[in-house]
């Protein structure tokens, strides 16, 4: 008969048969985790498979299914480089040392531990539906087990020697980030203390590390967040103060709640104070059964449920206590608690290599599994199950939240609702992992309710709120029409996926846009393209309030919560395409190059070229058409969406260039959150990309076409001001280099400085070249004692004098919106239609 230990070892082999690379669950930006990092240049995502919670299925998490959170691309080593990798040992040590993964593996003993590794931002969507923080929305299956194979970190750093000033190892890896190598930094005397256990690990699950997980060489900090463990480690840094790397200093701290987004961003030194960084983890749980949606039966259930669920501690101490309570907390009961962890002390033997070194351990490396048998009759009677855990510092879980700007290490007491559902009970778990919509917390704040108040937002009693609960209004937009309560599916929605009636939804909600497409200012392709889709993320990234506002109008009814789970699966799996296509770009779907150059044009203007998927592949955007950029802010990790028009040539193969001015940050004003993302972004490092879009199009030889209607024009008129030079050159230099194209062009071009103007070399020949088809005008604001041009803003008096109203005329403009406002009123005053106005 097989002892309690020995069938973990069974199901832990089960977990590791070796297999080729596993497809992972569809998340907001969904790769794979590939074996072979060779073929494998995409960065990877923030991975939570609510697969995880399963924990009937056993202690230790499948590879397949380990969380992931990585801030870029995953460093490339090949299976034949593994055993080569090299990292140092430096800083304030006597015998500085270059070790190889061979000789880490060959000449230190190997030991083997298994630890639970927890993401700060497991259980950051609950603070996010409170005020939405600066990070991924985290549900509750952030957190991973894994038996770690590898080296005590401290019998390395001993041989190094650290000096007696020595106080803190700093880390860094080999991932190459917008803001530098990824690093960060824990006490020495941690790192030395036997019972803290951190390693350096090379297998997981007895295989080599896979390439999300920091193949072939990682830190493992038992008890601390994830971020401490650095992955794709190059780097141990012995030093007197804590790491100064950007991400250590950025990111994993919890600022205090009364500190704003707006103000972290103004006043950095919230960030400096080390009083606020995250070491070790607090003490959290979360009930896994009952499941979200859930339903119990009452007539035929038996007498009895069992709820069970999973709690951690921090820093090695072990949670003494997890109680439930179904009184909204006025009483509590203690819980039966199972400690998986224990059995692994029970053994001294080798495993997957290494000493499996748990016997004399006093500390707690891994989550625990508790349950409760509860009367069903029991359930029936209460609104809620609330959950909290206790450590054996006597750390116990709060009832409250601690919003704080990155959402990190949120832990009130875990709460699942229970709804009467006819003759059954339904429950209701808070959120659901990343973008899956659901849960009461995101019910109760679409009804208006306070998430804050003391009493989660319900309501109590047949339906009347208690004195104390406080009702607050919504500061989002409202984008819904009130009485509308048609619930919509799938395959209705696929039934309005074309020009004649685009159907597209935005946060669950279904819109029609048919009769916004002639109106829409980016075309009715923009609402063409996105219709049968889910369109959320680009639109909350790229409209304004006032945009918002007009949803009501266009509000048809809500998709059914399976339909928007599989709308948005489709949504990810159409981000990267396999075949191999002639044209880049799609209308409705994401595609992703990467950075291959950055050309420095001035101080704050950079030429950024992208390589398609292969050299023949075109980028397939018509003249006077643009595309959608996307990106992630390297601070916050939000979704940045701007439209660009790219200075490629049109019929240009292999690669995508687009010229962009960079605002930076000043005294006075923030900088461009696109620019500033896009300038900071590494060669090799991935944008992604969709279009064409655009309500203009330039066919050549004076016919174009404006919201779909075919123009014949004799004549352009051309006003821009700094990089809106963009989409005006692009028209530009399609005319100018058709000798056959007779339409006669002027550019009216403003910008501060003569340092400013962009193109100006290709512009001017455009000019020299065709002198009876080309015109080019250029005015200063800030201008040089030696320019002998026009000087000061682009006016009525100007345009007058350059642009006199003829038949057969458009005028396209594109600039600042100051600008397009100010031409747009004096062209009308010169007796110019809406109808000759173009605006990109």
């Amino acid at each position: 008969m097989k002892s309690p230990f020995e069938e973990m070892l069974g199901k832990a082999a089960e977990l590791t048969t070796p297999h080729g690379p596993p497809t992972p669950p569809e998340t907001e930006d969904n790769e794979s985790n590939a074996s072979d990092l060779c073929n494998f240049p995409f960065p990877p995502p923030s991975i939570e498979p609510s697969e995880i919670l399963d924990i009937d299925k056993g202690f230790l998490t499948s590879p397949d299914l380990f969380y992931v959170r990585n801030h870029g691309a995953v460093p490339q080593v090949c299976e034949d480089e593994i055993q080569d990798w090299e990292f140092s040992i430096e800083g304030l040590v006597s015998n500085p040392m270059t070790l190889t993964l061979k000789q880490l593996m060959s000449e230190y003993e190997q030991v083997t531990y298994p630890i639970t590794l927890v993401c700060a931002g497991n259980r950051r969507k609950e603070q996010n539906l409170v005020r939405k923080s600066k990070g991924f929305s985290w549900g509750s299956a952030g957190l991973s087990t894994a038996l770690f194979t590898g080296v005590v970190m401290s019998e390395v750093i001993r041989k190094a020697r650290p000096s007696r000033r020595a106080k803190y190892v700093c880390m860094e890896g080999a991932d190459k980030l917008p803001n530098g190598f990824y690093g960060t930094s824990l006490k020495l005397n941690w790192v030395m203390d036997p019972n803290r256990g951190v390693m350096l690990a090379y297998k997981m699950n007895g295989e080599i590390l896979r390439p999300d997980h920091g193949k072939p060489l990682r830190a493992v900090v038992p008890g601390q967040i994830g971020g401490r463990s650095v992955k794709w480690l190059k780097k141990l840094i012995i030093t007197d103060a804590p790491s100064d790397n950007w991400y250590h200093i950025y990111d994993n701290r919890v600022l205090p709640t009364v500190v704003s987004p707006e103000e972290s961003a103004n006043n950095p030194h919230w960030w400096y104070d080390e009083r606020y960084a995250i070491y070790d983890l607090n003490v959290n749980s979360a009930i896994v059964y009952p499941a979200h949606g859930e339903q119990l039966p009452l007539a035929d259930s038996p007498e009895n449920y069992r709820i069970k669920g999973y709690a951690y501690g921090g820093g090695g101490r072990r949670v003494g206590r997890v109680e439930i309570s179904l009184d909204k907390g006025r009483t509590w009961r203690l819980s039966d608690i199972n400690y998986p962890e224990d059995l692994y002390r029970e053994a001294e033997q080798q495993l997957y290599g290494g000493r499996l070194d748990m016997s004399w351990r006093e500390s707690s490396f891994c989550w625990c599994f508790w349950s409760l048998s509860i009367k069903v009759s029991e359930l029936d009677g209460a609104s809620d199950i609330l959950v909290r855990a206790m450590d054996e510092a006597m750390n116990l879980q709060p009832r409250d939240m601690y919003w704080s700007v990155l959402g990190m290490m949120n832990n009130p007491w875990f709460r699942v609702a229970i709804i009467k559902d006819g003759d059954s009970l339904r429950f209701e778990h808070p959120t659901q992992p990343a973008l899956m919509p659901g849960g009461w917390m995101e019910r109760i704040k679409k009804a208006g309710g306070d998430l804050t108040d003391g009493h989660w937002g319900e309501r109590f009693g047949g339906g009347e709120s208690t004195p104390e609960q406080r009702v607050v209004k919504v500061e989002e937009v409202k984008m819904t029409k009130d009485g509308v309560d048609r619930v919509i599916t799938i395959d209705e929605l696929q039934e309005h996926s074309k020009a004649d009636q685009p159907w597209f939804v935005l946060n669950g909600e279904v819109y029609d846009g048919t009769e916004f497409l002639r109106e829409h200012p980016g075309g009715a392709q923009s609402i063409v393209s996105a219709a049968g889709m889910d369109s959320t993320e680009e639109f909350m990234a790229i409209h304004s309030e006032t945009a918002k506002a007009m949803m009501p109008k266009y509000h048809i009814g809500s998709l059914d919560e399976k339909s928007q789970v599989v709308s948005r699966e489709r949504e990810a799996q159409g981000t990267q395409s396999n075949v191999k296509r002639d044209v880049f770009l799609r209308q409705r779907a994401w595609t992703r190059a990467a950075l291959l150059e950055k050309r420095i044009v001035s101080w704050d203007t950079r030429i950024f070229v992208f390589q398609l998927e292969h050299e023949e592949q075109t980028l397939g955007l018509p003249v006077g058409q643009h595309l959608m950029v996307k990106l992630r802010d390297p601070t916050t990790d939000e979704v940045i969406i701007r439209s660009y028009t790219p200075i490629t040539e049109i019929k240009g193969k292999g690669i995508l260039e687009v010229l962009v001015k960079i605002y930076f940050d000043t005294e006075e004003t923030k900088g461009g959150k696109m620019t500033l993302a896009m300038d900071a972004l590494p060669l090799g490092h991935f944008a992604d990309f969709k279009g064409p879009i655009g309500k203009f199009e330039y066919a050549g030889r004076g016919q174009c076409s404006v919201s779909g209607n075919i123009r014949r024009v004799k004549s352009f008129y051309m006003i821009c001001a700094g990089s809106g030079i963009t989409p005006i050159y692009q028209v530009l230099r399609a005319v100018m280099q058709d000798p056959e194209d007779s339409t006669h062009c002027v550019v009216l071009d403003g910008n501060r400085t003569f340092e400013d103007i962009l193109c100006k070399q290709d512009l001017d020949s455009f000019a020299s070249d065709n002198p009876e088809r080309c015109e080019i005008v250029y005015t200063l604001t800030k201008a040089h004692e030696e320019w002998e041009g026009v000087r000061g803003r682009i006016s009525g008096e100007l345009i007058g004098e350059h642009m006199p109203r003829s038949e057969g005329a458009l005028v396209l403009i594109c600039g600042p919106e100051a600008l397009e406002k100010s031409v747009r009123k004096a062209l009308s005053a010169q007796g110019w239609k809406d109808s000759d106005m173009v605006f990109f």
